[in-house]
């Protein structure tokens, strides 16, 4: 029976084979994962916030038509904490601090819709007319309980 084991190399051999040149494409390899990308700032014209005033916290989230977010803010990320987040000069605060994250993107013209009962509702509409833009539409998106599902009949035993 012949022996199938490959022969053994030397310590110098192995040193040579580890200098060796790398051929173009193991270099590269490298190189393209260090790459930065580049970031691009788009200009979206028309876009649309979002307003979620629980009774807790205000939360305002800047997104384009598509709803990709752009920026959001919320009372507790403006630095307010306990009862205070609950407050509407909070809410108008959170409006006021998204709308400034979102200048450079060219916004001219902006569509609200608020969900919930906080008390942050009017105020984070007024902090976002601080900036000046054109509002296409206020909308109530509020969820209305109606009565719920119909319940399983009775079980007959």
């Amino acid at each position: 029976m012949a022996d199938i084991t490959p022969p053994r190399k030397t310590a110098a051999e192995v040193l040579a084979s580890l200098e060796t040149p790398k051929t173009d494409a193991a270099a590269a390899a490298p190189a393209a994962g260090k790459r930065k990308v580049k970031k691009v700032r788009r200009s979206v014209p028309k876009a649309r916030a979002c307003i979620s005033a629980t009774e807790n916290n205000t939360i305002v989230t800047i997104t384009d038509p598509n709803g990709s977010v752009l920026a959001w803010a919320s009372a507790g990320s403006s630095g307010f904490k306990g009862a205070r987040k609950s407050t509407p000069y909070a809410a108008k605060v959170a409006a006021e601090r998204a709308m400034s994250m979102v200048t450079s993107f060219g916004i001219q013209s902006l569509q609200i819709e608020v969900k919930g009962i906080g008390p942050g509702r009017e105020q984070a509409i007024r902090g976002l007319q601080v900036a000046g833009l054109n509002f296409d539409a206020i909308i109530d998106t509020t969820p209305i309980a109606h009565g719920g599902c119909r319940q399983c009949k009775p079980r007959r035993v």
